[in-house]
């Protein structure tokens, strides 16, 4: 018998960026109540729930200017995202510890879509 690779599971960056989106409104949730989380916290929420949003959009594109530009807002979103958990943390609002992980699919993701409008860009 010879050995085989392992299969991995089936990646579908749609159930990726509304896990995303959940994680970011399950975040807002515990903020405390104060007005400086409040306001950065919904702007965190805005951002980060309207990747999976957009990166739905740009799958049921119709041309492929329509799913780069859609591509792009997806990017826009997580930059933004990245940036308001950034000052969550910086304001002491959030430790640092609570939000690695979320910050860390963050990065993971902005790559990803990154490299998918390169490709997309280059076979267009």
């Amino acid at each position: 018998m010879r050995d085989e690779p392992e299969k991995l599971p089936a990646f579908d960056l749609g159930d990726r960026t509304k896990e995303f989106a959940l994680r970011i409104v399950r975040m807002f949730a515990a903020l405390p109540r104060t007005e400086e989380a409040m306001v950065l916290g919904k702007q965190v929420l805005k951002s980060g729930t309207s990747v999976g949003a957009n990166y739905r959009e740009a799958q049921r594109g119709m041309a492929k200017p329509e799913f780069i530009a859609k591509i792009g807002d997806c990017i826009q979103a997580l930059d933004r995202t990245e940036y308001w958990l950034e000052l969550l943390v910086e304001s002491n609002i959030v430790p640092a510890a609570k939000l690695s992980s979320l910050q860390d699919e963050t990065r993971q993701l902005l790559a990803i879509l990154m490299s998918v409008s390169k490709k997309s860009k280059l076979s267009a």
